[in-house]
């Protein structure tokens, strides 16, 4: 211990020494008052601290409540517009099945309005295309899909396309139906009429295996397309054996040969859909007409 250390101690105890009982009294009731303001701070102190953490529990609470509530909204926003998408595709489907069969009853019945109406509805389809096509981009740029729904929604653009196309080819079928209208001299093609029906047929099943990405369905639709294929094969056989008997038979035949020929590349387009749902459904790219 240092000198002045030592000379305080000693002034110390000389103080305690001649104090008087009463102020050893006071000043002992002074340190234990001055003992319970500290606890007291100290408890208060704890007090703020707990206060504070579990103010801070609340905002962290309430910010996590808050972003689950913003993914949420996130992704009710993404389903109700990818909803939309689905109706839009749904409803070129259905446009292009009544396309395909109202150009083959206008080639069956050589009716020249019925052809043209189908030609001009048309228009119908490629419009419904547009607007799901502009759906599925605004749909992109605004809801950031995961790697799955971008899939998705770029295979619908996908099928949108080969539906419009789909469509063309009935138009077409028509165009011959129109060319027709009048015609005395006809050959038989009595396969044309299954080849429609199973072609309009073959787009529902595979719009509807494409919204609900049914592997096995797509499979089964793109399999029906070898029955196209003989049809087809089967009318252009027929055809051409009348063709060569008559000459008066040859521009109605060929007119005959060009509508099955556009029904056959309705089956092969959906096949190319039917394509689109396997890849979604394994991801895995398969050529189903092999």
């Amino acid at each position: 211990m240092s000198a002045p250390e030592s000379e305080e101690l000693a002034m110390r105890s000389q103080e305690d020494a001649t104090a008087s009982p009463d102020d050893r009294a006071d000043d002992r009731a002074a340190d234990r008052a001055a003992d319970r303001a500290d606890d007291r701070a100290d408890r208060a102190d704890d007090r703020a601290d707990r206060a504070d953490d579990r103010a801070a529990d609340r905002a962290d609470r309430a910010d996590d409540g808050s972003a689950e509530r913003r993914a949420t909204h996130i992704r009710e926003s993404l389903d109700i517009e990818m909803g939309d998408v689905k109706d839009g595709v749904l409803r070129m489907g259905s446009l292009v099945e009544d396309q395909i069969l109202a150009a083959h009853d206008a080639l069956l019945n050589r009716d020249a309005a019925l052809a043209q109406k189908v030609i001009t509805s048309d228009g119908r389809i490629n419009e419904v295309q547009r607007s799901v096509t502009a759906l599925v981009a605004m749909t992109i740029a605004t809801q950031a899909p995961v790697a799955s729904d971008l899939r998705f929604l770029i295979a619908l653009d996908r099928v949108t396309w080969e539906l419009e196309r789909i469509g063309d080819h009935a138009g077409s079928v028509a165009k011959q139906a129109r060319k027709l209208a009048g015609v005395v001299s006809m050959v038989t093609y009595d396969e044309l009429t299954p080849m429609a029906t199973l072609a309009a047929r073959q787009v529902r099943d595979v719009v509807m295996a494409l919204v609900d990405i049914d592997e096995a369905k797509a499979r089964l639709v793109a399999k029906r397309d070898d029955e196209i294929d003989r049809l087809y094969h089967q009318v252009f056989d027929d055809v051409l054996a009348e063709m060569r008997t008559d000459p008066a038979r040859v521009d109605p035949g060929t007119r005959i040969l060009f509508a099955a020929h556009y029904l056959e590349r309705i089956g092969d387009r959906v096949t190319n859909i039917a394509e689109d749902v396997v890849y979604l459904a394994t991801g895995e790219v398969e050529d189903l007409n092999a």
